[in-house]
């Protein structure tokens, strides 16, 4: 999806991780047709649900938000998982720069969780009890997924349980209100420029990710994170979201365009997570990285790691 994966490096000195993409820009979509808007509830934009709408049908008769696991004409082999984990995995999408996230790629290090993700699903009044079930049964199987994937514990909390990771799930109307203040009352360590960017961002931006470490916590270490997903859209695009945001929010902040099969990638080819991507996130978290590790640091162990998982078919 056109997401983005945000790092703020500090509490108070501010830089981009990428993702999607962590902080990937897509393409420009085509503009959507004219004609009724599909029902939106208040605090949601009738015109945004039917651009949605627009985008997703589109790209699906082009072929593309597929959502088989891998495909035969790209088959998954160690030179390729090796060059699409130090791309995706060791450098960022974006910078923060002025105030303001540049998409501007640059060389970063290894980064990922190294304490339980306490997670907090918000939605906005907005959003009808039956969108509310769906999006929540789909993010606890998904972070089910994470959790066999990466070995980190993931539990789901209520926003007065301290979470320290937020989903929100809001309209565009709420975007503007209720997010900021949402935020600024549960993880202030984002800070004000970051959560401005956070609620400002255009319509070709379906979803975006933020994370952070914490001053006091050592180099390449996340301790807190936030996805925004818009609710106008289509289930389909909100799957993606849900995947490509949370996928990426654990460690893979940049998007490539020789990732393939991959939703690491802004072609939007695939919608939701691969094997190819399951494989880098086995890759990220296998105890023999640490945090920090630069990518001359990394790439031989990513290698040796990447023949034993495909030599016993993970």
């Amino acid at each position: 999806m056109n997401g983005r994966l945000l790092r703020v490096a500090a509490l108070a000195v501010l830089g981009f991780l990428a993702a999607c993409s962590e902080a990937g820009l897509m393409r420009s979509p085509s503009p959507a047709p004219q004609g009724p808007a599909p029902a939106a509830s208040p605090g949601q934009s009738p015109e945004l649900r039917r651009y949605y709408a627009a985008v997703e049908k589109r790209l699906l008769a082009q072929g593309l938000m597929r959502t088989d696991r891998e495909v035969a004409s790209a088959p998954v082999t160690v030179d390729r998982l090796v060059r699409d984990f130090i791309r995706i995995a060791l450098r960022d999408e974006y910078t923060f720069r002025g105030g303001r996230f540049l998409q501007k790629e640059n060389v970063s290090y290894l980064r990922r969780w190294q304490t339980p993700i306490r997670m907090a699903v918000i939605h906005g009044p907005s959003v009808a009890p039956a969108e509310r079930a769906r999006d929540l049964a789909e993010i606890r199987r998904f972070t089910q997924r994470l959790v066999r994937l990466t070995g980190v514990p993931i539990s789901l909390v209520a926003a007065s349980d301290r979470p320290n990771f937020l989903v929100l799930v809001l309209g565009a109307q709420e975007q503007k209100t209720l997010g900021p203040r949402i935020v600024r009352r549960l993880m202030p360590v984002l800070g004000d420029s970051v959560i401005r960017e956070m609620f400002s961002t255009p319509r070709s931006i379906f979803c975006a990710a933020y994370v952070t470490s914490a001053p006091e916590a050592p180099r390449g270490v996340y301790t807190h994170g936030a996805v925004i997903i818009k609710a106008e859209h289509p289930w389909l695009m909100r799957q993606s979201c849900i995947h490509e945001e949370l996928a990426q929010s654990m460690g893979l902040p940049n998007d490539s365009p020789e990732a393939r099969p991959s939703i690491f990638n802004d072609d939007e080819e695939f919608a939701l997570l691969t094997r190819h991507d399951e494989l880098l996130l086995r890759i990220l978290y296998d105890p023999h990285l640490r945090p920090g590790m630069t990518a001359a640091e990394a790439r031989p162990i990513v290698e040796k790691i990447a023949r034993e998982l495909l030599a016993r078919g993970a």
